[in-house]
């Protein structure tokens, strides 16, 4: 365990929205820490940083690469032991960090929902096809199938398709009259109205079908096949990926660990982006989703107001409002139907780490007991897949992960400073 290091503000994640918290603090002449687990800044929608970042987002890597901001790569945020201090693994040794303001940006996760077939190798979710697709999967003449819900699927279907892969379909769950008043909204909202135009255009003569979602993936050692509802239809298509997300989930984990109160699912924030902990921010997806707009915008408030420039942050709230609106006209049309809860077959996995079926979960009245009874929830992913699941299917609220926030040697955890306080709030 090496010394302590110290910032005056700290940003975890660096996607839309730590990029600009960062480089918001750093014109205020704050010494700034930009903490990110990827090799190179630019979070999901822009995996891969400038080299493979779309070019109107070029300026935004450019000016974090003029400021004076410090960047770890590679570093995850494993625990908050004690107030003002982090723990962290680079991989190789861990780290105490001492903060003055804390930034959360860390950004959201595909919803991932069980149904019959979805842990078939080639069956994964849209956002993560995409991301493989960026980081170099061959997908040229091969067939895929994109399903869920939200304007996610476009921006995969668009990578896919760019790659050379044969988009057969995108299935969105939500209905023709929720996607109608969905665009008649995007009249207030230009640039938004012009990309889902743009996105449109470059999917020409790719089948979206609205009312749509998956039955079934079929194959017997990979997927072979998907079946598909389509209104009062079910067709079969012989494919080669299915990509399957239901829009996306806010990373609370270290919010929660913090002790920031949340609100359906996402941290709680004020005008200022401030949460219920006094110095502690956070900015982006994480606050709700709204895209990489919203993200930025509040990402550059939330530095901002961290350095005290609340003036300047202020002049952005009439900008912030809009983005909440749009925010709210995404949750409002993309509403996910009943059938897609009725998926799951009694013999279909919910929690995949554990191997535990839906037949035995159903048996259960809450999210702790059935976890204490079958492990749902006690595997790698800390509950953060089989966790919203469990929320969508059964209507349980799930815990957040106890500390260690991700896998970590317990070499690292031996520190005076946090090896007392781990232990405490690792207790039920």
């Amino acid at each position: 365990m090496k010394a302590e290091y110290c910032a005056d503000v700290v940003v975890i994640g660096a996607g839309p929205a730590g990029m600009a918290a960062a480089i918001a603090a750093d014109g205020q002449g704050a010494d700034v820490l930009l903490i990110d687990d990827n090799p190179a800044p630019g979070g999901q929608i822009w995996r891969g940083g400038p080299d493979k970042a779309p070019l109107a987002a070029q300026p935004r890597f450019t000016a974090l690469q003029q400021s004076q901001v410090w960047r770890w790569h590679g570093v995850r945020v494993v625990a908050a032991p004690v107030p003002g201090k982090l723990l962290l693994d680079d991989g190789a040794e861990g780290r105490v960090l001492r903060y003055g303001k804390l930034i959360i940006a860390s950004g959201a996760r595909e919803r991932l929902l069980p149904f019959p077939g979805w842990t078939l190798p080639g069956v994964c979710g849209a956002g993560g096809l995409q991301a493989m697709v960026k980081q170099g999967l061959q997908v040229e003449r091969q067939r895929v199938v994109l399903a869920g819900s939200g304007p996610l699927l476009l921006a995969s279907a668009q990578t896919l398709r760019k790659a050379g892969a044969k988009v057969l379909l995108i299935a969105e769950q939500a209905r023709l009259a929720q996607l109608a008043h969905f665009a008649w909204g995007l009249r207030r909202y230009p640039a938004r109205l012009q990309q889902a135009a743009g996105l449109f255009h470059a999917l020409r003569g790719v089948p979206y079908r609205s009312n749509s979602h998956v039955l079934a993936a079929q194959g017997q050692q990979r997927l072979e096949s998907v079946r598909v509802r389509q209104g009062e239809r079910v067709i079969e298509l012989p494919c080669d990926w299915l990509g399957v997300g239901y829009g996306l989930v806010p990373n609370t984990e270290l919010a929660a660990a913090l002790g920031c109160q949340l609100q359906q699912g996402a941290v709680m924030v004020d005008a200022m982006q401030q949460t219920s902990v006094p110095g502690v921010y956070a900015a982006g997806e994480v606050t709700g989703i709204g895209g990489v707009d919203k993200a930025w915008l509040e990402g550059r408030l939330a530095g901002l107001a961290a350095c005290g420039a609340e003036l300047a942050a202020q002049a952005m709230l009439p900008e912030r409002q809009q983005a909440l609106r749009f925010s709210q006209l995404l949750a409002q049309h993309f509403a996910l139907q009943a059938a897609i809860t009725e998926l799951p077959r009694h013999d279909t996995l919910v929690c995949r780490c554990e191997d535990v079926l839906h037949g035995r979960l159903q048996a259960y009245d809450n999210w702790r007991e059935a976890k204490l009874q079958t492990r749902c929830g006690m595997g790698a992913c800390q509950g953060r897949i089989c966790g919203t699941a469990c929320q969508v299917l059964y209507g349980w609220q799930a815990e957040p992960p106890r500390p260690p926030l991700q896998p970590t040697p317990i070499r690292h955890l031996l520190h005076p400073d946090i090896s007392p306080n781990l232990t405490e709030a690792s207790q039920p």
